[in-house]
């Protein structure tokens, strides 16, 4: 089975490719430029940035990319900007998240290729659930969020695309990511929990949904496999690890595994604080977004993915958040 990864020298594209290789597939990188992140087993299609890509100026070298391949799995975008200082965030979304993506989309179902995964994301769904109210495949929401309507709209084109070409489309929603390599929130959390430090989250009541990264690939593996996932077919899923935890939990973990890889003992503590107190500063600050993330619920739903296709999580949070410190310690080492 041939697969074409774009992305491949990201975050998630650099695990599925490995896992891919693992199961025999033969891969295709679609990157800016080829890297030497990538295993040596992968044909690196170097196509410059996404963000120019239309119909009428699609590279030759992409059309023959593109040429006996399988599945597409489409794992790059512009991703989630905090404080983004373009005039339009929107647009700037749109024009990789949407625009290319459906260029893409279109040239691979002229190419013959079977099946096209993206992954989209659950801003989709929203910002927050209501107590035990998690999000469903099937919601009906309109984001007001750029990022998450240009996935949206993404989504909504890919689906119309299905009606006119006989290619399938498995769209999938993660919430936060995260395992070896992880950045943004989650690395920002690691640092925290690295320095002797009080931090003020001891006493966060919330559920959130997360998703390890090895959990994320192997679903991503399966939906690639299509005659193990027959009813996948333009279907939309929500995967997650099945274990909700509240933010104070999670600091509490990533501790906990920080502490295995360390011979001193981690020395940040959590420190009960008032939520309500520490919500008002961060609307002071203008942090709100990242207030809701502490403290806010987003809880899913992600039995359709057991139900239809059989499929259950590889990994458990606490062994995906040990193989995170073992990792910086190995580059660390390596350095």
């Amino acid at each position: 089975m041939k697969v074409l990864v774009t992305g491949a020298t990201g975050f998630i594209g650099q695990a599925l490719v490995e896992n891919l290789l693992f199961e025999s597939c033969e891969v295709r990188g679609l990157v800016r430029q080829s890297s030497v992140a990538l295993p040596s087993a992968v044909e690196q299609v170097a196509v410059g940035d996404l963000i120019d890509l239309t119909l009428l100026n699609s590279s030759s070298v992409l059309r023959e990319a593109l040429k006996g391949v399988d599945t597409v799995v489409h794992t790059a975008a512009r991703v989630h900007v905090m404080n983004d200082e373009v005039s339009n965030p929107l647009d700037e979304f749109r024009k990789v998240n949407l625009n290319a993506t459906l260029v893409l989309a279109r040239l691979s179902a002229e190419s013959g290729v079977k099946r096209f995964v993206f992954l989209s994301s659950i801003k989709v769904n929203g910002e927050m659930t209501k107590s035990c109210q998690a999000f469903t495949p099937d919601d009906v929401h309109i984001p007001d969020d750029p990022y998450g309507l240009s996935k949206y709209e993404a989504e909504q084109g890919l689906l119309s695309l299905t009606k006119e070409t006989n290619m399938e489309v498995v769209i999938i929603r993660p919430p936060l990511v995260y395992g070896p390599g992880v950045k943004g929130n989650f690395a920002s959390m690691i640092r925290w929990m690295s320095k002797p430090l009080p931090l003020p989250f001891g006493a966060i009541h919330n559920q959130r949904s997360l998703v390890a990264l090895d959990n994320l690939v192997s679903f991503i593996s399966l939906c690639v496999d299509r005659e193990k996932s027959l009813k996948a077919s333009n279907q939309i899923f929500l995967i997650s690890d099945g274990q909700d935890v509240s933010t104070t939990q999670l600091f509490k973990k990533v501790g906990q595994a920080l502490n295995l890889q360390s011979h001193s003992g981690i020395k940040a503590w959590l420190v009960p604080f008032p939520v309500y107190i520490m919500k008002f500063l961060a609307d002071i600050l203008g942090k709100r977004e990242i207030a809701n993330r502490l403290f806010g619920s987003l809880q899913i739903d992600n039995s359709k993915a057991h139900d239809l296709l059989g499929w259950s999580p590889v990994v458990t949070m606490d062994e995906q958040l040990a193989k995170i410190p073992k990792e910086i310690s190995r580059r660390r080492f390596s350095l």
